[in-house]
């Protein structure tokens, strides 16, 4: 899909730009890299802004992390053309991740010494913000090449000067005369005290909303559902593409497939053997079980190295440029053209794993018997796993989405309505998935003339045992019963045990106990006292007092408390605040 924002930067002869906050550019940014490749040192870092933002080791594995890999060049080479990309990583520093998000360029040209050269230019930070960073590369990888490290300082004072992130709202921010407008997705904290959300596909619900699912997965359609259960349950998934861009957008798109379960298991949109975690990866013996990771890989190796790995999905295309057409229902041809040229529904016939013929019979037993290494000698969109899957493909999702036809004029256009199509279908079935978990993540309020001073009910306690129990008498209800083989129970269990559950659970556990704790304070603070005191025996008024005295305690430490952090960091208290 492209992202091309409508505004320009210009070269500037003014001044240059004032020095940004360090402290104000780290609320987005933790550093720009610009790197070259040299065929003889290899990767190089040429600008690092801030200068001491990242030490040496780091600065390798952005390095290496910022280029093709060897063996997925899959460009058409000409005498003179240049090739722009756009991808990202992520690897840990520190106990947190580091995002990385690149603009590469490939020049070719014969004058050149050895016949080319390759640059790219690295945004990192701690924070998810595809939607921002892609952006904002388009501007400032362009810029670079055309005006030097000046570029840097320009694009970081901009973007010290915005206001901090305000995460799960739409923004506006500017850089020279026009604006990145952009929608933040939730925090994890926000996204746990959001009530289970309505399917609305316009406002991000988890990561990488902006994430081409169509684009990436358009030749594995009717395997969405078994990836959306792989991803549900954290399962090590391997995902080869031809190049970076595809890779790392197919990864961000999985990781957004389940929203608005929060994604905990590690995912690498693109991972090469340079990364300090593959000598760990690929000293795993047979037998050994992979680790719950999502690696997103262009390196054909990595299919020899990394085989304890359970399920493998290779996506994309080798040409860059080429648009690999889905099958439409019968249009009529354009005059004169012989060809489509008019958006059409997507022929499921066509699509159909079930579809039999000998040629489509001998492939799948071919590519079975090969497994993924087959990729070695043709790339081809395929999964391959053993896993069983409990959902079914839904026709009617399938039945709606669009195909652009032979005219990539408005594939884009195809692209965006075929993606809300999509998120909004698996928005609503994780949002079904989970509904069963709503009685034990649900706040009480004091009843009508009960006593808001005494202590609120504890959660209803959660044992798995019991929960599969009901859930297999009452059933996961009429949205997933129509979707679900029989082993969906199975489902459940799975997921119980896996290393997404127990995050988003107590998590989304702690953020209703302090809703809870609102309410029940907000009762307290409404109550009138005197109707509730002639209601109430002597005991119970003495009992009230102590409580009421309790809570009066609590409340003035908490203020003392907050008193304490305003002096330590200097903050005026406006009078009547506390």
């Amino acid at each position: 899909m492209n992202r091309s924002p409508s505004l320009s930067a210009k070269r500037e002869a003014s001044p240059s730009p004032p020095s940004p906050n360090p402290s104000a550019l780290r609320r987005w940014v933790l550093a720009f890299c610009v790197i070259r490749f040299d065929l003889e040192q290899g990767q190089t870092v040429e600008e690092l802004y801030p200068p001491d933002s990242l030490p040496s080791d780091l600065q390798l594995l952005v390095a290496f992390s910022s280029f093709p890999d060897s063996m997925s060049h899959h460009h058409p080479r000409h005498r003179s053309s240049i090739h722009d990309s756009i991808f990202s990583f992520r690897f840990p520093a520190g106990g947190a991740f580091i995002y990385g998000y690149v603009f590469n360029r490939q020049r070719q040209d014969e004058r050149l010494p050895r016949g080319g050269e390759q640059k790219s230019v690295v945004v990192l930070s701690h924070y998810p913000y595809s939607s921002v960073f892609r952006l904002l590369l388009q501007i400032l990888g362009p810029l670079c090449f055309d005006i030097g490290r000046a570029a840097l300082d320009l694009v970081a004072s901009h973007v010290a000067a915005w206001p901090p992130p305000s995460p799960g709202s739409p923004m506006d921010l500017p850089i020279g005369t026009a604006a990145l407008r952009v929608h933040l997705p939730p925090s994890p904290d926000d996204l746990a005290a959001a009530p289970f959300p309505l399917a609305n596909p316009s406002v991000p619900h988890g990561l990488f909303h902006d994430a081409d699912l169509f684009a990436a997965f358009r030749g594995l359609l009717l395997h969405l559902w078994t990836l959306w259960e792989l991803m549900l349950l954290g399962e090590p998934i391997l995902v080869i593409a031809p190049t970076p861009p595809q890779c790392s957008e197919a990864v961000a798109a999985l990781v957004s497939l389940v929203a608005p379960l929060r994604y905990s298991v590690d995912f690498r949109p693109y991972f090469t053997i340079h990364d300090p975690d593959f000598a760990r990866l690929n000293s795993l013996h047979e037998g050994d079980a992979f680790p719950p990771m999502v690696l997103g890989v262009t390196n054909l190796f990595f299919l020899k190295s990394l085989k304890n790995i359970p399920h493998v999905v290779s996506v994309g295309s080798p040409s860059p440029n080429s648009t690999r057409v889905l099958p439409v229902a019968s249009i009529s041809p354009s005059i004169g053209t012989g060809r489509n040229t008019r958006p059409g529904r997507l022929n499921l016939e066509k699509l159909s794993l079930n579809k039999f013929s000998p040629s489509s019979l001998l492939n799948a037993v071919k590519r079975r018997r090969e497994g993924p290494l087959c990729l070695m000698t043709e790339h081809k969109e395929a999964v391959w796993s053993t896993y069983s899957a409990t959902m079914k493909p839904d026709t009617a999702v399938l039945n709606r989405l669009i195909d652009a036809g032979m005219s990539p004029r408005i594939e884009e256009s195809m692209s965006v309505v075929n993606n809300e199509i999509l998120r909004r279908h698996f928005l609503e079935l994780t949002t079904n998935f989970l509904a069963p978990f709503g009685p034990y993540l649900r706040a009480t309020t004091p009843s009508e003339g009960s006593s808001p001073f005494v202590e609120p009910p504890p959660l209803p306690p959660f044992h798995a045992d019991e929960f599969l129990n009901g859930l297999a008498a009452r059933g996961p209800g009429k949205f997933l019963t129509k979707r679900m083989r029989s082993n969906w129970l199975d489902l459940y269990r799975r997921f119980l045990e896996g290393y997404n559950f127990m995050p988003w659970f107590q998590r989304k556990r702690a953020a209703v106990e302090k809703e809870q704790c609102r309410l029940w304070r907000q009762a307290r603070i409404n109550i009138d006292i005197h109707k509730l005191l002639s209601k109430m025996s002597e005991v119970e008024i003495v009992d009230s007092f102590n409580a009421i005295e309790r809570h009066l305690i609590e409340e003035i430490q908490v203020i003392d408390i907050l008193r304490s952090v305003c002096r330590v960091l200097n903050l005026k208290i406006k009078p009547g605040h506390f």
